[in-house]
């Protein structure tokens, strides 16, 4: 052959390229967290969600302090917004009261792990300690099982999303990052979350951002008029017969 592939390779490579689609088909109907990249299967949290109903997700996580969440609850209950907040072990035990708060206004919880450590360092049984002790904190208070895990930093690895899933939890991630941790304006906060949204999104923020709680109603009112529902996380992902994209998007199988 003058050009292309050579005749003794073609073996190969159709060889390698029907590897490659069965990997695909697997993950699109086996409903796990992987994902083929250039060779090897990587497992993968939630990061979006394929939907067509223009239902989207905003999340809170709570690590420190508590100095701006009741402006945060106000704003969300004013505008009938549940919201799902991630909560670390030693924030829940030194709050209970705000625990219960947030649960007692029909927010979902989810755990952000016990000591807001980088998990990817973890063995499996460490991470089996930091998932199974700070839901029991927060089982402790609210008296409900938590089964929604949010990794510190948004750091993971496949031993830390296969043993989260092993345990029975969804390991969240986010599309759309408000960067209220970084202080930003009320203002920027929202023009960041409004311009980044689609369907399915799942948008971060935190408890005590400065300015997050001033952001919230020009936020939320924004994208309810574009027609979005804000539902909580574990409303909005498929719990079973769906796969992932190489972005972490859940797609459902044709059984949802």
């Amino acid at each position: 052959m003058k050009s292309g592939i050579p005749m003794k390779r073609v073996p190969f490579v159709l060889g390698a390229a029907a590897v490659f689609l069965a990997c695909l088909l697997a993950v699109r109907t086996s409903g796990a967290y992987a994902v083929f990249f250039g060779g090897t299967v990587r497992s993968l949290p939630i990061y979006s969600v394929e939907r067509q109903d223009k239902k989207i997700a905003i999340t809170f996580d709570c690590a420190w302090g508590t100095e701006h969440t009741d402006g945060i609850l106000s704003a969300l209950s004013a505008a009938d917004v549940k919201a799902t907040f991630f909560m670390v072990q030693f924030w829940t035990e030194k709050y209970p009261d705000y625990v219960r708060k947030i649960d007692a206004a029909g927010m979902e919880i989810g755990t952000h792990s016990a000591t807001h450590s980088y998990m990817s360092r973890q063995s499996a049984e460490e991470i089996e300690r930091e998932l199974t002790s700070s839901s029991a904190a927060i089982r402790a208070v609210t008296g409900k099982t938590v089964d929604l895990f949010r990794p510190p930093y948004g750091d993971y690895d496949d031993l830390l999303i296969d043993t989260a899933t092993a345990l029975g939890y969804y390991t969240i991630q986010w599309d759309v990052d408000s960067l209220d941790w970084k202080d930003l304006s009320a203002t920027d906060i929202s023009l960041r979350v409004v311009n980044g949204v689609r369907d399915g999104s799942v948008i971060l923020c935190h408890n005590n951002g400065l300015h997050t709680a001033e952001a919230l109603p020009l936020l939320l009112s924004t994208l309810k008029n574009r027609g979005y529902t804000f539902v909580t996380v574990g409303e909005l992902i498929y719990r079973e017969n769906y796969g992932m994209d190489a972005t972490g998007r859940q797609i459902p199988s044709e059984e949802n």
